[in-house]
């Protein structure tokens, strides 16, 4: 049976370990704390030895020959083990599809299999997932719908031991835009300002407490274009212009985005280890899949061209180019959310 991450993670504190366990979607906040319920629930089981295995990109037999070494080894420190298994794509290769199926097939009895993917749908399951439900636990953090948003969040706060009415919680709701990290954040700071056990929040205590996550800031600016949204570029775009922002003062972040954009293409381009990458670039997890996404889009080229570009709304900027520059700052950004729109920069990569 297929369960919610929230539904295993509560599982997993009530009885001892399953041989296997495969957490995946791309809501990677619910994700990572399925996981980390898992690796709380082994360390408390006196599972004292972790092995991680970043299985990304264009996967090779090596890549897997190396996770099945392990499964035959001996533990070093411990009688147990946990093996993760970070398959970002949902999408093993054969050899690995079928060491997945020989394990469950017959589970060591000193190993616990954690697998974990950014990405997945119905097409993504096979026989390896089918093999991991039959000795364990599925959990698929499918996207939150708008209206399921807002249960999500009272049961968030009321994890926090947080009470609040309807008309509240709708405005964190509205405030948050959907971002499950926002407002697990933003819920976080209302416990420590709220204090453990306040009265219940209505909407005037909720405005003075909580500040505006959905407010037009560059940083969301620069994730809406990765992730692909260019409805939202124009109107974060527009919001910032009617604050009074300059263009300079967004350049800098997006500038930084685009080299690490690029570094990371340059990478992945190679079949280079996208996950070493992102650590050397202290990328968060939570934030690696709004760069795949993006990379995903653009080919490796591409994510040079737009630094180009970058570098000409600078010049505009400066008055050394002719041109206005939240216009050429509105098309970069556009075609970094939608590669339909490279055409409008006339030097973009193709």
């Amino acid at each position: 049976m297929e369960l919610k991450p929230e539904q295993l993670a509560a599982r997993v504190e009530d009885g001892p370990l399953k041989p296997a366990y495969l957490i995946a979607g791309a809501e990677t906040l619910r994700v990572l704390e399925a996981a980390d319920a898992v690796r709380t629930a082994a360390r408390a089981q006196g599972i004292g030895e972790r092995e991680v295995f970043e299985i990304e990109g264009k996967q090779s037999d090596a890549d897997w020959d190396a996770l099945e070494a392990s499964f035959a080894a001996p533990g070093l420190f411990a009688s147990r083990r946990l093996l993760e298994v970070r398959l970002p794509s949902g999408k093993p290769i054969k050899s690995g599809s079928e060491l997945l199926q020989r394990f469950c097939g017959q589970p060591p009895p000193d190993v616990v299999l954690l697998v974990t993917c950014n990405e997945w749908s119905k097409r993504h399951a096979g026989k390896w997932s089918e093999a991991i439900a039959r000795v364990g636990e599925v959990a698929v953090a499918w996207p939150i719908k708008p209206h399921e948003l807002s249960e999500w969040v009272e049961r968030r706060l009321r994890k926090h031991r947080l009470v609040a009415d309807r008309d509240a919680v709708q405005l964190l709701v509205d405030r948050v835009e959907g971002n499950l990290l926002a407002a697990a954040q933003e819920i976080e700071k209302l416990a420590l300002l709220a204090g453990d056990g306040a009265p219940p929040l209505d909407a005037a205590r909720m405005e003075t407490l909580v500040a505006d996550a959905a407010r037009f800031d560059v940083f969301r600016l620069t994730d809406a274009a990765l992730n692909g949204e260019p409805a939202q570029v124009s109107r974060m775009l527009a919001g910032l212009r009617a604050e009074g922002n300059a263009v300079p003062a967004l350049m800098g972040m997006l500038v930084m985005e685009l080299q690490r954009a690029a570094a990371l293409a340059r990478v992945q381009g190679r079949g280079g280890n996208l996950g070493a990458e992102f650590k050397a670039q202290r990328i968060w997890d939570a934030k690696q899949s709004v760069y795949r996404r993006a990379l995903q889009r653009h080919p490796p080229a591409r994510w040079e061209a737009f630094i180009g570009v970058a570098g000409r709304v600078d010049r505009m900027v400066k008055g050394r180019e002719a041109g206005d520059p939240w216009l050429g700052l509105e098309r970069l950004l556009l075609a970094i959310a939608d590669p339909k729109a490279v055409r409008l920069l006339a030097t973009a990569a193709t």
